[in-house]
Order: structure tokens, then sequence, then C-alpha cells
């Protein structure tokens, strides 16, 4: 399938599965909802919205791999690997608020080369390709080269993965540059956010790989710039993510590392897939 292909593809199945997750939205008081951990949830309406996800590509693309957040990894033959988060912000999700959205990336060669990040309480559509560029609902997006941290509001992303200590040494840091800090509890939108212009920046000490890929590629597609990771050690164990516009990057880059300890090394092992990794910084 040509690239053109996929992403059409990308785009419409994300739609599709927006759909189907609004209309459980609709309908929250009828979700069956599970604890995965300390303020880590998981609805029947994500395990089903992932499910169809798979369903489509298996049929469009029956020799991809696929890497889901609440399903096992399958397998492919095609060296093409899609990594989905069905619902990111799903503690938004199962408490009425309308701040979550739809993840979809397509990765090969260890590069993701499609990104999606659909918000259907918006019906508003991120896409982006690899060298191609990024849009919202056909709009192309282009980040400013200059801005300063204190001309906005940079995003952060703290989670169970998270040190408390962390969060609040970056919260400390930002505000001493002269910036202001939101935390919307769904990381791939605050990412999409970024690539539209409306964050200077995003910081999350430790990210899964279905929630940063897609949004690392806007934000690199728009202009903006993305600190890289291995990309087997993202899909085998997550990590760091720090994007910005050109102009924030570099002193974000400097808070960051102040505020958060040295990670520690990997342990080595087999991962459960294909490693995508995030576009060009």
């Amino acid at each position: 399938m040509d690239p053109d292909r996929r992403r059409a593809l990308a785009e419409q199945i994300a739609r599709q599965a927006g759909s189907r997750a609004l209309a459980r939205f609709r309908r929250i008081d009828e979700l069956s909802i599970e604890s995965k951990g300390h303020q880590d949830f998981v609805s029947d309406a994500d395990r089903a919205v992932e499910h169809g996800i798979r369903a489509a590509l298996a049929r469009a693309c029956p020799d991809d791999a696929i890497v889901g957040e609440e399903h096992p990894a399958s397998a492919g033959n095609s060296g093409f690997t899609w990594v989905i988060d069905p619902i990111d912000g799903t503690a938004n999700f199962i408490n009425a608020i309308p701040t979550w959205a739809v993840v979809l990336a397509g990765v090969s060669g260890a590069r993701t080369r499609i990104g999606v990040i659909h918000d259907p309480c918006h019906d508003e559509t991120f896409v982006a390709v690899a060298g191609g560029g990024a849009w919202l609902n056909g709009r192309p997006l282009a980040l400013p080269a200059t801005a300063a941290i204190s001309r906005g509001s940079i995003g952060i992303g703290y989670s169970n993965r998270c040190s408390a200590a962390g969060v609040r040494d970056l919260v400390g840091g930002i505000i001493r540059a002269g910036g202001v800090f939101q935390r919307n509890a769904s990381g791939a939108l605050s990412l999409a956010h970024v690539a539209a212009g409306r964050l200077l920046g995003y910081a999350e000490e430790h990210m899964n790989a279905w929630d940063c890929l897609a949004g690392q590629l806007l934000v690199a597609e728009a202009g903006g710039r993305v600190e890289q990771q291995d990309a087997d050690s993202m899909i085998a164990h997550g990590g760091r993510v720090i994007a910005a516009t050109p102009g924030v990057f570099d002193d974000l880059v400097r808070i960051c590392d102040a505020a958060w300890s040295p990670a520690p090394e990997p342990e080595p092992g087999p991962g459960p897939g294909p490693g995508p990794g995030p576009g060009p910084a």
C-alpha cells in the first residue's frame, strides 16, 4: 500500500473509531470501568474501540503488525507497524470531560511515517506524514521559528510512571522561566496542540509509544522540535518526551534536565514488535 493510501486509511479509521467512542461517551453511565493501577483506568469502551481499529486494519493491511494499549501485539511481515491508543485521556472520558482523543501511528524502518490524532468532541483531526507536513482538518500547520517561554503555556504530563518530585520541579522551573503550565490529562492531544501552536511545548517524564509517536511526528512536521529516543527502547520501555516550538525547545530541555533524575538504563530484552520512532527533530 502506498503512503497516501495508508494516510487516508489511518484518517478514516481514526474518525470512524472516534464516532464509536463518542457514542459511548454520551452514555458514560453505562460504562464498565476497571483500575489498572493508581490513577490508571480502562473502560469497556477503550477495549471495544481498539478492537474495532484492529479489525479495520487487519482487513485493509493483513500483513502489518499492530501494537496497542489494551490488547496484545499482533505480528506482521510487511515491515510496517500500527501503534494504537483507542482513547487517550481515559480518566477524562470516564468523568465526562471532553478532552480525549483516538490516536493512530504508522511506523516502518524505526521511524514514524504517519500520525493521526482525532478529537471527536471538537471534530478536529490532526494528521502528519513524515517529510510531507502536518494538517488540522486539512489546513497546513506551521509553527513560528521564534517564541519565548513567557508568551504562552507549556503542557505537562503526570501519570503513575512519573515521579511527583519531578513534576513539582518541572512546574517550578517553568514558572521561574516566566512561563505558565497546564495539564489536560491527554498527552497525545497536548502534543497535537503544540503542533497547532496552542501550546508552546509539552514535557512528560515517561510516555508509552502509543501516547506519543503520532504527536511527536505532528510537532516535527509542523516545524517544531522533538527530543528523539531509540525506537526499540520506546516500544519496549517508553521514555521521556519533550516537544516544543523551535524558540522554546532548548529552554524546555534545560528545565526538564534539571527537574528529572537521570533515567535508569533499561534492562535488555525483546520488545513486543518492531520499534517505531518519532519523526525528525
